[in-house]
């Protein structure tokens, strides 16, 4: 993959960091259903929750979110960190008992396996978690 930056005006790539600077990080204590190679905590930002597991190092590796506006935001600032587009898939609801309304997945340095949202639709998404 080539090194990229979000298709995102300044402005807003900017409020996008200062809301992720506001997250608060919360440790999920393990569980015997819990994925062992992955670290799980949530993300809490104006009164909404967000799952968050992520995996492997840079330049691979991936996060799997709930499909809301602070997951999407969580995304977003990843792919922004890492300076790196994400292969996108989506999860259904109930697929998945850790993400009973459904996932967003991104992944680094291999490509999805299905079709899934896209960066633009992260961040109309993510716009929702500025609020």
């Amino acid at each position: 993959m080539t090194r990229a930056t979000l298709p995102v005006d300044p402005g807003l790539l900017e409020r996008f960091r200062a809301a992720g600077a506001r997250i608060v990080w919360r440790p999920v204590p393990p569980s015997r259903s819990a994925r062992p190679v992955r670290r799980v905590r949530v993300a809490h930002l104006h009164d909404e929750d967000a799952r968050v597991e992520s995996w492997g190092r840079d330049p691979g590796g991936g996060v799997e979110v709930d499909s809301g506006p602070v997951g999407a935001l969580v995304v977003l600032l990843e792919a922004d960190r890492r300076r790196r587009l994400p292969s996108l898939a989506s999860r259904d609801a109930g697929v998945d008992r850790a993400f009973p309304h459904g996932a967003i997945v991104a992944t680094w340095g291999r490509p999805s396996s299905s079709t899934g949202p896209t960066v633009r639709d992260l961040v109309e998404l993510a716009r929702y978690a500025l609020a």
